[in-house]
């Protein structure tokens, strides 16, 4: 049975993220649904000096009642320097960091007016990058279903596409019934990440950071054992 899986553009996400999108056979950009605050779609955490550091690409005029897709980028070349000089400051004794440096700057230097486009960016650039084959499309304009809310907006999304299981992040528990979407011809499992764990320098392990530092410390044969360490609930 095909997979679909639906979730917002975050920028160079966790590695769970991934994992998600490698189980499914079908990946939706959830773009055209508002903005969250505080969240991972423009912000992720890096290692730095040893500690987890929280990064934040800016944005102009961030409101939760705009869309993630009307959000506009204010990434100016200052800001970028700043970002890549920020790596170079974390990772450049790192193993593999020239490679994924240079992969990075080639994605943060492209031009982009809106947050989603940069994020949807990084992630398609690291799904190539790690030979993950899934189709990825984007919510913005293809399903006419912006007056639904929540799980019905979900389901509709898998009846347009004729994908009948859906696999959410494991949180998505605490908010979607598996008897709501059953109830509805739509089955769903939540996809849970194992821990996993790699040296990082000399420092004690800290788990959950961006991919980026997956990236900088893992060659692409241990990523994909890790990409494959997980549950389905």
């Amino acid at each position: 049975m095909r997979q679909i899986a639906i979730m917002q553009p975050y920028i160079f996400p966790y590695i769970g993220y991934f994992q998600l999108i490698q189980t499914v056979d079908k990946f939706v950009f959830y773009n055209d649904v508002n903005f969250i605050k505080k969240g991972w779609i423009h912000r992720n955490r890096i290692l730095l000096n040893g500690k987890e550091f929280l990064f934040t690409i800016p944005c102009a005029d961030i409101s939760q009642n705009r869309k993630i897709c009307e959000t506009e980028l204010a990434m100016d070349a200052k800001e970028r320097n700043k970002f890549l000089m920020t790596l170079v400051q974390s990772y450049k004794r790192a193993p593999f960091f020239e490679k994924i440096y240079s992969f990075i700057e080639r994605i943060v230097n492209k031009e982009f007016q809106h947050i989603d486009e940069l994020a949807m960016e990084s992630v398609q650039q690291v799904c190539s990058l790690l030979d993950i084959k899934t189709e990825l499309t984007e919510s913005k304009n293809q399903y006419g279903n912006e007056e639904l809310r929540k799980a019905d907006r979900l389901i509709d999304i898998c009846n347009k596409e004729k994908i009948l299981s859906y696999i959410n992040p494991v949180g998505g528990q605490e908010i979607y019934a598996k008897e709501y979407f059953l109830e509805r011809g739509i089955s769903i499992s939540f996809i849970k990440s194992n821990p996993i764990s790699y040296p990082q320098f000399d420092k004690e392990f800290i788990p959950g950071l961006s991919i980026i530092d997956v990236l900088m410390f893992n060659d692409n044969e241990r990523i994909s054992a890790y990409l494959r360490n997980f549950e389905l609930l």
